[in-house]
């Protein structure tokens, strides 16, 4: 009989564990524990990533050849281009295209692992600059099937007024807030992604790997927040139940999203006609507009087969995508021939949608100028090259072929979060009544949550499914209406009946501001507009309210010019996994800061009394042509006018070929206010770096 000492058991023991290869240690054996950040191209995307990461990642590990499937899980942040995920040279996987952070899972075959060094491999699939974060990578020693169904959950969300179930979303995520994957599909009643659920009908059943997670259930921008912490054991089942209720109040008021795809007739993004329809239930949108690229179609059928068409009134529209810009229409029918999307200018455009059908009476009809700052087909509507923002003015002479425009598109972002709030205000000065819009551009069911940006139109709300469309129409086209992008902002002026009206002359006009919002929404300032200029902001000191959040009533001095009124709330862009903010799409700048914002529809004041809308542009070009090149009187005329007209009136000289360094002007310029010389330095300026724009080209751009 051997005997051994204390000392070579214990040796030969440690002996015996280095031998053995890394996956049989555990049964989620660690590839790598850190975060990685990686980038394909030299610039950063983003300044919150090192300026210097590595184009790629590659891993080695021990292990030995698995018989039986496996799953490689990691954690993944700010994906937005094409990442190849290769096991031993093959590839295995590509991760989510969406920058949001989450847990994936993905199949690891039979044999796909070999004795010994085994080598993973993450990298980009094209050339487009991308900012991501991978890491927490486990190679896990048992099926994905398996692995997301160790614990089950079966939740229901019910209305705290009513107790009915409720359409919603639920959000699953880890301790952290990273959106953890589910052990379900989608089905007739479930929309699922990587840690979201949408419930048709408020219940839900799903599979977790066993752990501690965070449970919220949601209902869109009107409603409440509930949640819960759970940990769950392997093979348990759990019943949980939360309750939401609506908290910002909305009467006389349908909840629209006017720019809606899916992958059924887009071919990109990953919404399904019937998760469409499913997604829409659970984030609360009552009028949902389907604008899938230069084609005619409804989710109505889709919505009555999955009983959620008691909810929204669906909208058959057409995203008329050209290449001279991407506008949206509606109503139209599915069996109306689209629009002929193939022209050079908007001129082309515009006789193409004023197409009718014979013999009948045409239908008044909402076109959209959507994200006007985006570049495709290497055109952007308002790029400065062509458009000069603060006047609203196109220097191609083109006229715009719309009655409306996104104001804020949650799916396509600009940098700066209001710029395309102030090419809005502009364009009223210009004189193009264009009516504000926010839309959510969503393709997706989790990466752009439908519906995050959407439209508040001024309408008979009692009963979502039968809803009014002419009605809807009608007022969105009279501006009677709010955008909201996590809060809303009402405009009322004394002695007004409706909305976005004629308010009255007098020496003074009361004007009441209200902001609204949700109680996972904080607001923290409130601005004034008139013509697009700033006449008043106040801080909000907000600790969670529901509802009403804020409201003030202002007494606003009106000269005997018209002007028109806008409110714009805004507030900081907080995380929150259940309702996050998408970076910009097209950014300008590695610095972005995320925020929520709610505008009004502009409220007019008829400051003449002539008992019509006039604008900044029509002022200027009376005076412009009234001075008839005598600069003095022009000058002198400007003084009894806003800021606005002083700056159309230089829009206008411009135009007509008049130099603003011409040495009359410039003479009359320095006898005038500060104000007035401030605007025509403004276009000044903006018409130079125009112009030198003008001799560039865009840059390669991703295509959406």
């Amino acid at each position: 009989m051997h005997t051994f000492s204390r000392l070579s058991i214990f040796t030969w023991f440690v002996g015996m564990l280095l031998a053995l290869p890394l996956q049989s240690l555990s049964q989620n054996n660690v590839i790598t524990g850190k975060m990685i950040s990686l980038r394909r191209g030299a610039i950063p995307e983003w300044s919150t990533f090192p300026k210097k990461v590595d184009k790629e990642l590659l891993l080695s590990f021990d292990a030995q050849p698995n018989t039986t499937p496996y799953t490689l899980s990691l954690k993944q942040e700010d994906v937005k281009q094409k990442w190849r995920v290769l096991l031993n040279g093959k590839e295995l996987a590509k991760l989510h295209q969406d920058e949001n952070p989450m847990i994936s899972y993905w199949p690891v075959p039979t044999k796909r692992l070999q004795q010994g060094k085994n080598s993973l491999q993450i990298i980009q699939a094209d050339t487009l600059v991308d900012d991501i974060r991978v890491g927490e990578i486990k190679l896990h020693a048992m099926s994905t099937e398996d692995l997301l169904s160790q614990a089950t959950i079966d939740i229901t969300v019910t209305d705290q007024q009513t107790g009915n179930l409720l359409p919603s979303r639920i959000t699953i995520t880890t301790t952290d807030g990273t959106l953890q994957t589910v052990g379900t599909a989608s089905n007739y009643h479930l929309a699922i992604r990587p840690g979201m659920i949408y419930t048709a009908h408020g219940k839900a059943s799903f599979g977790l790997p066993a752990g501690k997670y965070t449970l919220y259930a949601t209902r869109g921008f009107e409603y409440g927040v509930d949640s819960i912490q759970v940990t769950v054991k392997k093979g348990e089942v759990l019943e949980k139940r939360l309750v939401i209720s609506r908290e910002v109040p909305t009467p006389g008021w349908i909840s629209a999203d006017s720019h809606i795809h899916t992958y059924t007739y887009s071919r990109h993004g990953d919404a399904s006609l019937a998760e469409r329809a499913i997604t829409l239930a659970g984030e609360g949108i009552e009028l949902p507009v389907l604008t899938d690229h230069n084609v005619h179609v409804t989710i109505d059928s889709t919505a009555i087969a999955l009983n959620v068409r008691k909810y929204f009134t669906p909208v058959t529209g057409n995203e008329v995508t050209t290449e001279v810009g991407h506008f949206n229409i509606f109503p139209t029918s599915p069996t109306q021939p689209p629009v002929n999307h193939q022209v050079e200018n908007w001129q082309m455009l515009a006789k193409n949608l004023s197409i009718h059908q014979p013999g009948k009476k045409p239908i008044p009809q909402v076109i959209i100028l959507n994200h006007a700052r985006d570049v495709h087909h290497q055109f952007r509507p308002f790029g400065e090259d062509r458009h000069i923002a603060a006047a609203g003015m196109n220097k191609d002479g083109w006229q715009l072929p719309a009655n409306a425009m996104e104001i804020i598109n949650s799916g396509s972002q600009q940098t700066d979060q209001t710029q395309l709030f102030h090419d809005w205000l502009g364009m009223l000065n210009r004189g193009c009544f264009l009516t504000p819009m926010g839309a959510s551009d969503s393709h997706d069911v989790g990466r752009y949550l439908v519906g995050q940006a959407r439209t508040y139109i001024k309408c008979e709300d009692n009963d979502p499914g039968n809803i009014h469309v002419t009605e809807v129409v009608t007022n969105l086209l009279e501006g009677k209406v709010m955008v909201s992008f996590g809060l809303m902002a009402e405009v009322k002026a004394k002695q007004v009946n409706t909305f976005a009206q004629q308010a009255g002359v007098g020496k003074e006009v009361e004007v009441e501001v209200t902001v609204l919002g949700p109680s996972w929404v904080r607001a923290n300032k409130v601005t004034l507009y008139a013509n697009g200029y700033k006449i008043k902001e106040e801080i909000i000191e907000d600790q969670g309210k529901k509802g009403i959040k804020w409201t003030k009533t202002w007494k606003i001095p009106v000269s005997g010019q018209d002007i028109q009124l806008v409110a714009l709330a805004q507030g900081p862009g907080n995380y929150r996994p259940f309702w996050p903010i998408a970076k910009p799409y097209q950014p300008v700048s590695s610095e972005w800061k995320p925020g929520v914002m709610g505008c009004s529809g502009a409220v007019w004041i008829d400051g003449d009394g002539d008992g019509k809308r006039t604008s900044a542009y029509h002022y200027a070009q009376k005076l412009v042509a009234d001075a008839n090149g005598d600069m003095k009187k022009l000058v002198n005329q400007l003084s009894s006018y806003d800021a606005a007209v002083a700056l159309q009136a230089a829009s206008v000289l411009q135009a007509q070929g008049i130099a603003l360094t011409d040495s009359t002007l410039t003479q009359a310029l320095a006898k005038a206010p500060e104000t007035v010389q401030a605007v025509f330095r403004q276009f000044g300026q903006a018409w130079q770096l125009s112009e030198q724009k003008r001799k560039r080209t865009y840059s390669d751009i991703p295509k959406k």
